[in-house]
């Protein structure tokens, strides 16, 4: 018992004992500051392992096959319009009121097909006069011809009479003047005629000039005139007279006009290859080849006129529109069909552990590929024969720590 007692005296605290300044002040620092790198600790673990969940913002491309690329080998784009080489404003040759107008846009129409008609009675009434006055004209000269056979007969008549002596000279050669005389009145009316017949051409000449014809095939673009409204080939000031009935195209002569800044013009040549690519189709390359460098300059805008065929034509391209043409390296037939693969921008294929790498974007994350790229790139584009498919989705400049199987959003895709 008094053990026992002893050992509780010695575990009682004596207060009358006090704690030095300053003892136990390290031990409480060293409690601070083991909390605060805890909590540092976390947070720090807490970042890392938001950080390493969140996408890696990236930039794609998809991959194209080589043959229908049209950048590869592309020396100089350019832009411009596709233009018509062959369209008209048709117009009657006359002044006239429409009183049919046969026309719509979108219709396809041939050579020599009527696209409107003018107000025609009083040509109508002109040419009829006319012929009557060439019908009379030609009565006239059967008159002429008859009296003049009259006149002949009566002259060698008197010639054989005056040679029996029955009648005088004086007589048979009066005669013989009626004759020449009824000669020349023919030769008169005859002209008469010929003059009554001009005017019938002309009569049906302008009678023709009331029907407005389509001058070759094409396409109606514009209708410019309705039933009632007066044409004239010659503008009017007063704003209410139509120039025109419709204008047409013929879509066979389609072509692409672009603007090439005259500092790249001698990267340009004649025939030399090219691919277009419409702004209302940017997915469509169209063959092209390059006709004539027009040789004028435009002073103000520094470019050069180029005009550029389409070697398809086709029911969208219509005039008007914008396009984008890249004129392309000539490449002999070997190299043309040795390019197999898919094209990718150069800066996709990045080394990695001595090895030519891709990453490929597939459900939202980064794939690595192993792929057989091409030694020099084409440009900006560069050819890989293995490791990628035509369509596949690829990054552009992946970062250096990005990871196999890492998350990634795409920022914004480009097309090779």
């Amino acid at each position: 018992m008094n053990s026992n007692a002893d050992l509780l005296r010695q575990l009682k605290i004596d207060k009358s004992q006090k704690e030095a300044p300053g003892e136990g002040r390290p031990t409480r620092t060293l409690l601070i500051v083991g909390l605060a790198l805890l909590v540092l600790v976390a947070l720090a673990g807490g970042a890392w392992m938001f950080f390493a969940r969140r996408p890696v913002e990236v930039q794609t491309a998809t991959a194209v096959a080589a043959t229908s690329s049209g950048d590869a080998g592309a020396v100089l784009q350019a832009t411009g319009y596709v233009t018509a080489r062959r369209q008209a404003t048709v117009s009657a040759q006359i002044t006239g009121a429409l009183v049919e107008v046969l026309i719509e846009e979108g219709d396809r129409v041939s050579k020599g097909q009527v696209l409107a008609r003018l107000e025609d009675n009083a040509l109508r009434a002109s040419l009829a006069s006319a012929r009557a006055n060439a019908a009379a004209a030609h009565a006239s000269v059967v008159q002429a011809q008859a009296q003049l056979d009259q006149s002949m007969r009566d002259a060698t008549r008197q010639e054989s009479l005056v040679g029996r002596g029955l009648v005088s000279r004086q007589l048979a050669e009066q005669t013989r003047t009626q004759a020449n005389t009824y000669r020349a009145q023919l030769n008169a009316v005859r002209r008469q005629a010929e003059a009554a017949d001009a005017q019938v051409g002309v009569g049906q000449v302008n009678l023709d000039y009331t029907v407005v014809r389509a001058p070759f095939d094409g396409v109606i673009t514009d209708k410019a005139a309705q039933v009632g409204e007066i044409v004239s080939p010659l503008s009017a000031g007063g704003g209410f007279t139509r120039t025109g009935v419709g204008t047409i195209v013929d879509m066979d002569s389609l072509e692409i006009d672009v603007d090439v800044n005259e500092a790249y013009i001698g990267r340009v040549q004649p025939d030399m290859p090219a691919e277009a690519v419409l702004d209302a189709y940017p997915d469509w390359r169209i063959p092209a080849h390059v006709i004539a460098i027009v040789p004028a300059a435009d002073r103000g805008k520094a470019t050069v006129k180029v005009r550029v065929a389409l070697e398809n034509k086709d029911a969208r391209i219509v005039p008007d529109m914008g396009v984008r043409v890249s004129f392309l390296e000539r490449r002999a037939p070997a190299q043309a069909s040795a390019a197999k693969g898919v094209l990718v921008p150069a800066t996709a294929v990045v080394q990695r552990d001595s090895q030519s790498i891709v990453y490929a974007v597939a459900d939202g994350k980064a794939a690595r590929r192993v792929v057989t790229a091409a030694a020099q790139p084409s440009g900006d584009l560069r050819l890989v024969t293995s490791g990628v498919a035509v369509g596949d989705t690829v990054i552009v400049s992946p970062p250096s720590d990005l990871a196999d199987g890492a998350a990634v959003a795409v920022v914004k895709p480009t097309t090779p």
